[in-house]
């Protein structure tokens, strides 16, 4: 995690999230609350789905900055699900390198924790990770 000052002199503050095989690098940098992701519109990018843009400006809203910041996403792998929630897990730790006393509420909310859930691989003799071949007996 780093604070880097950008070209025009603003703090920009940088946090990293990941779900399932989903990776969000996200920038933090003080402006009108815009939203972009791998150079699209945010709401463009999640084809304007409430619940994924409510999950990712939930940890700013947390903290009633939602027009203070712009988000700006480089993400990655996974789909829409792991992604938005990649990207909201890297905003609420960038938004603890902006200010120390925000990781309380955050954390309280449960936006720090990623989610530990993945795909379980497959097993030799099995189609899927459990799903066994039709029994026989004979």
């Amino acid at each position: 995690m780093q604070v880097a000052e950008a070209n025009s002199g603003r703090a920009v503050y940088w946090g990293t999230g990941r779900r399932k095989s989903a990776v969000a690098r996200v920038r933090l940098v003080p402006g009108e609350g815009n939203f972009v992701v791998n150079g699209k519109e945010g709401e463009l990018y999640f084809q304007f789905n409430a619940n994924y843009l409510g999950a990712i400006k939930a940890p700013l809203e947390t903290l009633g900055l939602e027009s203070e910041y712009d988000i700006l996403v480089k993400a990655e792998g996974g789909g829409l699900t792991g992604q938005a929630d990649s990207i909201r897990l890297g905003v609420a730790r960038a938004l603890c390198q902006l200010d120390p006393d925000n990781r309380s509420p955050l954390k309280i909310e449960g936006y720090l924790t990623r989610d530990p859930r993945a795909k379980e691989r497959k097993k030799y003799g099995l189609h899927k990770a459990r799903k066994a071949p039709q029994y026989s007996k004979r």
